[in-house]
């Protein structure tokens, strides 16, 4: 076991944090580590994410520029007849996250990138074999996993209307009796698991041109779906230069355009640059905060003074911040894994199956995604792209390195536009402001929402009170609303430290030392 890299890991359950740790021990970096970790999330975060997700990897392997993979979803439609788009798709109405409307059915399914770009990632930078990566998330799918509390929580409200209508998916999330499974009851899904033997041997093209794609656009084809093979043979993840924030003796990366979300932290971060200046929020630097959202969210910038302008990259990030509409842009359907190793790689992985389009499809185990019926993304309808079309995101999975002794930081979190400010908030108070990783990622949050009003929405324990004119809205302290970072961290004075924040359900894991 000595001589491999050791890990520490912040995931959405232990099982994945604890599958990160194992494939460090078999070889593995935090890439390797990373990958292994998302394919289990993608197994047990039912109606969550699956391995038909879209996503983005941003990673930095010592010694190399840092990268990230766009496996984000595409609209697909390729090769079809005009008169085949506008079907197989309709609209429900749940309770969750206080009334959303979302777009199902086999017409809702866009083009999955995720595993695309988890096998870019491992094949540029990841050291275990591609097998060793899978087994973790192959042996949660065969042997049972607890249902988790989030994915209780959400089929609580969506089990009939989303994951009901389809039979396969039906059998999946219910009792013999009709009743819907409950957190913590044991969830077995044997195609899934031999799903993922196909993918750990024939690697992720089985599912763009192999076995497992010949299974979906069978479905498609027979279900008013506009996934073709065409679409899926034609797929690739992107590989382009994380856009890099340079503050404080450290060089933040994150996730570049077209996605958006990247773009509204480097803005936020650019104009924020040395505040909070020590430890917590002081009530001016409150008030500039706000400020500072209220004018990336409302592409405001221009009403900033010159002053606050220098502080951007010149006006390329005023014209990304601008161009991308940096409101709600992924749901909350979102899971993120962050992992840092001791030879100085960092690794951060986002993730989303939007609502869910309750298919899964047959003799798979794989739920599919419904990117396309995210009304929020496409203002148009749910067909109203070109083929081929990448949509935009706020995902924006980012890694840091310190100049002065190559410590490096992973760091990501869910939470549709309160992704952004949640890592921009975190980000600030560790490398600003100085306070101890943990309690930078448990400290109150804040989010301008900019909607058809702006309110600033606040955790109770954080005093807005006299920092903004702009209306308030008070959360309780530790709000699932304001995300759910994931952070890990390694150093060469202390070594490994991984944080999970205590709004979501997350599990940490760090490698025994030798």
């Amino acid at each position: 076991m000595s001589g491999h890299p050791r890990v520490a890991v912040a995931a959405p359950n232990a099982a994945a944090a604890d599958a990160g740790v194992r494939v460090a021990a078999e070889g593995g970096n935090a890439v390797d580590a990373a990958i292994a970790a998302t394919l289990v999330t993608m197994v047990n975060e039912i109606g969550v994410v699956s391995p038909a997700s879209g996503g983005f990897v941003t990673l930095q392997v010592a010694g190399g520029d840092a990268v990230t993979i766009d496996g984000w979803v595409e609209m697909p439609g390729r090769g079809l007849p005009p008169e085949a788009f506008g079907r197989g798709v309709w609209d429900v109405t749940t309770d969750y996250g206080g009334g959303t409307t979302t777009t199902v059915g086999h017409g809702s399914v866009a083009t999955p990138g995720g595993l695309k770009a988890l096998a870019l990632a491992h094949a540029r930078s990841g050291k275990a074999p591609w097998r060793e990566v899978v087994q973790p998330a192959i042996d949660v799918a065969r042997e049972g996993f607890p249902l988790s509390r989030t994915s209780g929580y959400y089929l609580g409200f969506t089990h009939e209307i989303i994951f009901g209508w389809h039979q396969p998916s039906h059998r999946v999330v219910h009792d013999d009796d009709g009743t819907v499974i409950k957190a913590g009851s044991t969830v077995i899904i044997p195609e899934l698991a031999e799903a993922l033997e196909l993918i750990a041997r024939d690697g992720a093209e089985t599912l763009y041109t192999g076995e497992l794609a010949q299974l979906l656009i069978r479905d498609m084809a027979e279900n008013d779906g506009i996934l073709t093979a065409e679409d899926l043979a034609a797929y690739e993840a992107v590989v382009r230069p994380a856009l890099t924030v340079r503050q404080n003796g450290w060089r933040l990366a994150t996730n570049p355009p077209p996605a958006v979300g990247g773009v509204a932290i480097a803005a936020m971060l650019a104009l924020l640059d040395g505040v909070p200046a020590d430890g917590g929020w002081s009530p001016s630097e409150l008030e500039r905060l706000i400020d500072v959202q209220h004018a990336v969210f409302g592409r405001r910038l221009a009403e900033l003074d010159a002053e606050d302008l220098r502080q951007l990259e010149g006006q390329k990030l005023l014209d990304l911040a601008s161009a991308g509409d940096l409101r709600a842009l992924t749901s909350p359907s979102t899971a993120t894994v962050s992992v840092v190793d001791d030879e100085g790689d960092a690794c951060a992985i986002t993730v989303s199956s939007g609502y869910g389009s309750g298919v899964l499809t047959p003799g798979t185990g794989i739920w599919l995604n419904n990117a396309l019926g995210e009304q929020e993304l496409l203002h148009g309808g749910p067909h109203s792209l070109a083929p081929g079309t990448r949509l935009t995101s706020n995902m924006a999975p980012s890694v840091a390195r310190r100049d002065s002794d190559g410590a490096v930081l992973a760091i990501s979190s869910p939470g549709s536009d309160r992704i952004p400010t949640a890592i921009a908030q975190v980000y600030a108070l560790y490398t600003h402001g100085g306070l101890p990783l943990t309690e930078a990622v448990e400290h109150p949050r804040l989010h301008v929402r900019v909607r058809d009003d702006v309110v600033v929405d606040y955790e109770d324990d954080l005093s807005v009170a006299g920092a903004t004119s702009l209306p308030t809205r008070p959360m309780p302290p530790h709000s699932m609303y304001f995300g759910g970072v994931a952070a890990a961290f390694w150093e060469p004075a202390d070594g490994l430290t991984a944080v999970g924040d205590p709004r979501r359900t997350g599990a940490v894991a760090v490698s025994p030392v030798d």
